[in-house]
């Protein structure tokens, strides 16, 4: 005897049941929010290294009406920034490690930079004293900090979602399901990035 339409309909709608409780109970479900919730973090890392990079031409230029004779100081910080605008920021670098490591490069070498440029600035009282230069370097340290703290969120979403990737069963369900380990930030660069500019002269 053939099973009824209803019958089947039934027996679809259980093994639907049935798979979703099993992919819940896998861990799948967990998966997808940690994924997402380590994506929204490194985005507001993303913002706050692009707020960074949109205040340097104005700090350049500021210098530069002051040291005119440190042209290569001024250069070497409008070639780090040009560098980390550059790259393509995707959601593809998170789980990339190579290009996860380019990423720290370029912001590394444009914050080593800006540390140079914000030594050079010493030699210059009258540039110490030009407001929008003050301004400049209030906006850079908030910055900074807001870039450190944007790190420390990514750092611990990452670490969050890297211990569901290897724990048992949630690591078979990312075996499964392709899901592997992010890179975060590592100790050598976090030492080198995470150090802020000195923008608070006269203090």
């Amino acid at each position: 005897m053939k099973p009824s339409l209803f019958t089947r309909w039934a027996g679809l709608l259980l093994a639907a049941v049935l798979a979703a409780t099993l992919l819940s109970g896998c861990g799948y479900n967990q998966f997808q929010a940690k994924d997402e919730a380590t994506k929204a973090a490194w985005s507001e890392v993303v913002n706050q290294y692009q707020r960074r990079a949109d205040l340097i031409p104005n700090l350049v230029n500021t210098v530069k009406g002051y040291a005119t004779h440190e042209k290569d100081t001024l250069e070497a910080v409008t070639r780090a920034r040009a560098a980390a605008t550059s790259f393509q920021i995707t959601p593809e670098v998170l789980n990339n490690p190579e290009a996860f490591q380019k990423f720290q490069q370029v912001q590394g070498e444009l914050s080593n930079a800006l540390s140079r440029l914000m030594a050079v600035s010493e030699n210059y009282p009258q540039l110490k004293a030009d407001a929008s230069f003050r301004d400049l370097q209030s906006q850079l340290e908030g910055t900074e900090n807001r870039i450190t703290v944007a790190r420390q969120r990514y750092i611990a979403a990452v670490q969050d979602y890297n211990v569901t990737v290897r724990s048992f069963p949630t690591n078979l369900t990312a075996m499964m399901f392709g899901y592997q380990a992010k890179p975060s930030f590592t100790v050598e660069n976090e030492k080198s990035i995470s150090t802020a500019p000195t923008v608070n002269f006269g203090k």
